[in-house]
Order: C-alpha cells, then sequence, then structure tokens
C-alpha cells in the first residue's frame, strides 16, 4: 500500500493541484452572471462562502462541473485542468451588457490539497485555520484555504501565489503531510463515490443523474438549463443514476463496460482495486 494512499485514510497527504484551472470574475455584475449561467445560489453568497455548481447548455446537459469562492471584490472560479478555457469559454457566450471581466490566475496561482483524517490539526499544527462549513474558506497569509475534498475524503484546498507553493509543501510536510499520488488520489476518490468530470460526469449528463444535487438550488431565479432540470423534477425520475458498486476480483473493468448490479444493467465509468475494500469497486450509470 502506497505511503500516500494510506495517509489518505489514516493521517493527512497533500496532492498536487496546481494544473487545474483558476479564474477570477471582477466587475459589478459579476455575481448575477455568475447566477444566471450556474446552477447554484450565487446572489446570496457572502464573502467567505463558496459552492459547488455546473455550467449546463440550454438543453440541461452538464458542460463543467466548478467550485465556486465569493471574495469581497471578485469570485474564484475553479475547474478541472481540461474546463479551464471550456468553462471561460461558455462564461464569456452569456456576457452581453454585463460588467464582467474573466482572467485566467491559473500560471499565477497554486493549489494544493490536504485531506484525510489529520488534515484539520495539520493545518492548526502550522498556526493556519480549518474552515468548518463546505465550501467555506479563510484567509491565511499570503493564501485562502477552502473546506474542500477532491478525494472525498474530510480535506481542504490552499490557494496560494504559483512562488509560494514549495514552501508550503515542505510546511505541510514538517508537521507530518505525506504526498500522495494523482493515482493514490484517483483510487481513493472512487472509493468514496466521488465522481469526476471528464470520467464519470460529461457533456451529455443530466444533473440529476449524478446524483450531486448539492450542486443545484431548486429556490433560485432562471438560470440556463433549469427548465429542464425542472421538467425532470416534476417528472419524478431519470433513466440512470451514478453509483458506487462493488466488483469480485481483483481486475478493474474498463470505462464503457456493461454489467449487472442488482439485476440492473450498469455502464462503469471509472474503477479501481480497493487495498482498503480487498476488492474492485467502481462507479457506473445503472439503469432505473
Amino acid at each position: 500500500m502506497h505511503e500516500g494512499y494510506s495517509a489518505l485514510h489514516r493521517g493527512a497527504a497533500w496532492l498536487h493541484l496546481a494544473a487545474r484551472g483558476r479564474i477570477l470574475a471582477r466587475g459589478r455584475d459579476r455575481a448575477r452572471l455568475l447566477h444566471n449561467v450556474t446552477t447554484n445560489e450565487v446572489q446570496k453568497m457572502a464573502p467567505g462562502e463558496g459552492c459547488y455548481a455546473f455550467l449546463l447548455s440550454p438543453q440541461g446537459r452538464i458542460q463543467a462541473d466548478l467550485l465556486l469562492f465569493c471574495f469581497a471584490d471578485r469570485f474564484l472560479i475553479d475547474v478541472e485542468p481540461e474546463l479551464r478555457e471550456k468553462a471561460i469559454r461558455h462564461i464569456r457566450r452569456y456576457i452581453i451588457a454585463d460588467q464582467v471581466e474573466l482572467e485566467d490566475v491559473t500560471p499565477l496561482t497554486g493549489e494544493i490539497g490536504l485531506e484525510g483524517p489529520g488534515a484539520a490539526a495539520a493545518l492548526a499544527a502550522l498556526g493556519a485555520p480549518a474552515p468548518d462549513r463546505d465550501y467555506s474558506h479563510l484567509a491565511w497569509k499570503d493564501s485562502t484555504i477552502a473546506r474542500a475534498s477532491f478525494t472525498g475524503q474530510a480535506g481542504f484546498r490552499i490557494l496560494c501565489p504559483a512562488d509560494a507553493a514549495g514552501d508550503l509543501i515542505r510546511a505541510l510536510e514538517s508537521v507530518g503531510a505525506t504526498p500522495a499520488t494523482a493515482e493514490d488520489a484517483r483510487v481513493v476518490r472512487v472509493e468514496n463515490g466521488k465522481p469526476r468530470y471528464g470520467e464519470d460526469i460529461g457533456d451529455t449528463t443530466l444533473p440529476q443523474e449524478t446524483r450531486q444535487m448539492h450542486a443545484v438550488s431548486f429556490s433560485k431565479g432562471c438560470y440556463i438549463g433549469q427548465e429542464i432540470v425542472e421538467r425532470i423534477r416534476a417528472r419524478g425520475h431519470v433513466n440512470r443514476k451514478l453509483e458506487r458498486i462493488e466488483l469480485e476480483g481483483a481486475d478493474p473493468p474498463p470505462p464503457g463496460t456493461v454489467i449487472e448490479a442488482g439485476g440492473k444493467p450498469a455502464e462503469i465509468t471509472s474503477s479501481t482495486y480497493s487495498p482498503y475494500a480487498g476488492r474492485v469497486v467502481a462507479l457506473a450509470y445503472v439503469r432505473e
């Protein structure tokens, strides 16, 4: 068992997340625009708060998922690496008369995950604050610490200037945090049933299919794709839903494999051997 994998389960592990896209939204109409193009509540968000949300097509299909962090004078949009340019293009498409500027600050910034049951203790050992509500964030020195997890374990994101990342990693290791590889993180993510855009969610997926409904507000005003989301809610179901399943054996089936789960056909999106479970775990869309 790799040390990073073990630390994610039993201690504190740090993750390289610098490749993720980080985009600033400024301007007086920033909250209104982001409210209108995302599935979650933005206009009522106060500085220090955040959320997880989807960008939808007018047909209600997920074009991107994102973390959205509210500051007094800006929003920070945090996305998967391959969604960086796509998210900017999607949002810009709806800037008409709005006073909003988008700036890609990915090269100027660093991002480190700190996850596992010992993550909060590691922050405390550094004298750093640990936000206690999902997606909330606090300032620390020249960085921002947000409560957000990549793997589904208890954890945080540390957003910092790019040239501060190395010192920050050394500080985390000095209080016992262990480096976790991308594969360590992927195994734990699948174990926890946490989907990732590009593997388990794509541009034809409907929000209700993902079971990630903390990304959707049903009490906000209109937004792109809302009509379809509301129509599905009124109908009461979708034809498939993403589920975590366990499989016998040690060989993870490739994406696209169709198996039977609970007597229903299921299409695998991501799978891995779990040392923790002692078997293969997978995410799959199971027919309803």
